[in-house]
């Protein structure tokens, strides 16, 4: 009879699919921004395929919602292998990058989705206005999840106010996202996005 102990040597195989998204975050170069190119890049192929954007942000809810639910035993189960919080689960990123998508107009420009993944990135790392309280204070898998849920949020919002501003102010989209997500000169958050890769 085995015993159960060596059962326990390492996590499951299925937990480390979820935790990791599928892999990616054995990433060793930015493990958290791997996990949200993964979701970007999800999201790029459903938003391409399906030609009803009303879908499209059907199918995305639907994905933050069952992916948050299926993940958070997986995360507990992994924290004891792991440690708190372990870099390689990425799960988190994925879902919160689907979050800002959705702030994505309806024409799915390109530069758009480029904005949405970087202003998520932003949001992770600098952890604004109870990002940092909720990754302090909550434990296990939700809170693994449920700052970059937050986080998700927060990029969203700046999306739509990018929109926003965009649209009254007949400002060239790419040029207005570009400057959001710190891709012009001697912008300050080009700090921020170096740490991407960190």
């Amino acid at each position: 009879m085995k015993n159960r102990d060596n059962q326990q040597d390492g996590p499951s195989a299925i937990d480390v699919l979820i935790g990791t998204s599928l892999g990616f975050g054995f990433w060793p170069w930015g493990p958290g921004t791997a996990g949200a190119v993964l979701g970007t890049a999800v999201w790029g192929l459903y938003a391409w395929l399906l030609p009803s954007y009303t879908c499209v942000l059907a199918l995305t809810l639907g994905l933050i919602i069952l992916t948050t639910i299926i993940s958070i035993a997986p995360i507990n189960r992994l924290e004891r292998f792991w440690g708190a919080d372990p870099s390689r689960v990425v799960i988190d990123e994925t879902v919160g990058v689907w979050i800002t998508l959705m702030a994505v107009p309806q024409s799915r420009e390109w530069y758009y989705v480029l904005a949405a993944f970087i202003l998520f990135r932003i949001m992770d790392i600098w952890k604004p206005l109870g990002c940092r309280r909720i990754d302090r204070h909550v434990r296990g898998g939700w809170g693994v999840m449920l700052d970059d849920i937050l986080a998700g949020v927060y990029g969203a919002i700046v999306l739509f106010a990018v929109r926003w501003v965009a649209d009254g102010a007949h400002i060239p989209c790419h040029k207005l996202t570009g400057a959001i997500t710190g891709m012009m000169p001697d912008n300050p958050m080009s700090h921020l996005l170096a740490q991407m890769t960190a």
